[in-house]
Order: C-alpha cells, then sequence, then structure tokens
C-alpha cells in the first residue's frame, strides 16, 4: 500500500503542479483531473494537490492561467476549422492536427517560461521592496526637514526678542545719558557766595 505524503512541499513539487494544471488548462481538460494526475506522481491525495494550488501556487501563475486559457480557446478554434474541412473522412486527420497542436509548446519550453516569470515576479517583488524603503526614507527626511523649520522659526522669534530687548536697552542707555549731562550742567551753573554775617549761600546762574 503507498504511503500518502503530508510533509512540506518544495520548490520542484510546486512546478510540477503548475506544469500539470496549466497543461490541463491548456488541453481543455479540468483542474480536478490535473490533481489527480499530480497526485499520483508525488504520492499525495489530490485533496492536498488541490488546496496547495488554490492556496499558494495559482496566485503566483496569473499569467501562466490567462495564456494557457487564451491557447485552449485558440486550439479550440482551429480544431473546429479543421473539422468544417474534414467533415467526411477527417477524423483520423482532427486527431492528428489536435496532437500537433497540443505539442506547440513543449514541456522544456513550458517550464523555462514558468520559470522565467517566476524570475520576472522576484525582480517585481524586489521593486515593491525598494520603492517602500524609498518611500519611508523620504517621510523620514520630510519630518526632519518639518522639525527644521519649526527651530528656525524658534530661533528667528529669539532673535526678534533680543533684538527688541537689545533697542530698550540703548534707549534705556540714552535717557541716562542725558540725565547726567542735564545733572552735569545744572552742577556748573551753580555758584555760592558769602553775605555779610559770613553765611555761604548758593547761587544760579541765570
Amino acid at each position: 500500500m503507498t504511503t500518502v505524503r503530508q510533509d512540506a512541499w518544495t520548490k520542484d513539487e510546486d512546478l510540477l503542479l503548475a506544469e500539470v494544471v496549466l497543461r490541463h488548462i491548456r488541453e481543455g481538460s479540468t483542474q480536478l483531473k490535473a490533481f489527480e494526475e499530480v497526485g499520483q506522481k508525488l504520492s499525495r491525495t489530490a485533496a492536498a494537490c488541490g488546496f496547495r494550488w488554490n492556496s499558494s501556487v495559482r496566485k503566483q501563475y496569473k499569467t501562466g492561467i490567462e495564456l494557457a486559457k487564451r491557447q485552449r480557446k485558440e486550439l479550440k478554434k482551429k480544431s473546429q476549422d479543421v473539422f468544417d474541412s474534414h467533415q467526411v473522412d477527417g477524423e483520423k486527420k482532427i486527431k492528428g492536427n489536435e496532437a500537433e497542436l497540443n505539442g506547440i509548446f513543449s514541456i522544456e519550453q513550458v517550464i523555462s517560461f514558468l520559470q522565467r516569470l517566476k524570475e520576472k515576479e522576484i525582480q517585481f517583488d524586489t521593486s515593491v521592496d525598494e520603492l517602500k524603503k524609498y518611500k519611508e526614507e523620504r517621510d523620514d527626511l520630510r519630518k526632519k526637514l518639518k522639525a527644521t523649520q519649526e527651530e528656525n522659526e524658534k530661533m528667528k522669534k529669539e532673535i526678534n526678542s533680543l533684538k527688541d530687548d537689545y533697542l530698550a536697552l540703548l534707549s534705556i542707555m540714552e535717557k541716562a545719558r542725558k540725565l547726567a549731562l542735564k545733572d552735569e550742567n545744572q552742577e556748573e551753573k551753580m555758584k555760592f557766595q558769602m553775605d555779610i554775617n559770613g553765611n555761604i549761600d548758593m547761587i544760579k546762574d541765570k
């Protein structure tokens, strides 16, 4: 009795699953048959293959799925054209043409295509991560610029306040200087004289 595997999926198994499912889609078959085929090859259940495809692998091959669907439509159309042109004895020829059409892309070509698709997806994810990093750096620089501008405004206010205090101090000093000059002038105008009794009186010049 074959043991059913329940261990983790590898990259090669995911690639095989994608290849088989895309081939079945391209050939007009069902995904269930694809899951059964992969399950037999990997000793897994069809349900496990289906769950793996829907939960993880499918979203990695959206472009591949669309391409396989277009190929299926083209194959169907070409097959119908061949059938219409050979209605009498064309069954064998139709089968031959279908076999030929189904072989348009070899397994190696499909694998190569899926690998290139995966590489492009990795490059895209890398670009997204770099863009996110640049946005974070930009936001950080904006915050620093805002903080610098706020600090600059604060310093301008402090400078203006110091300037006002300095002008007020100059005004006070000027007033003090004028008062001192006035007092000196007043002292210069004061004179003294002695009366007949020997007393000294202060007199001011008119």
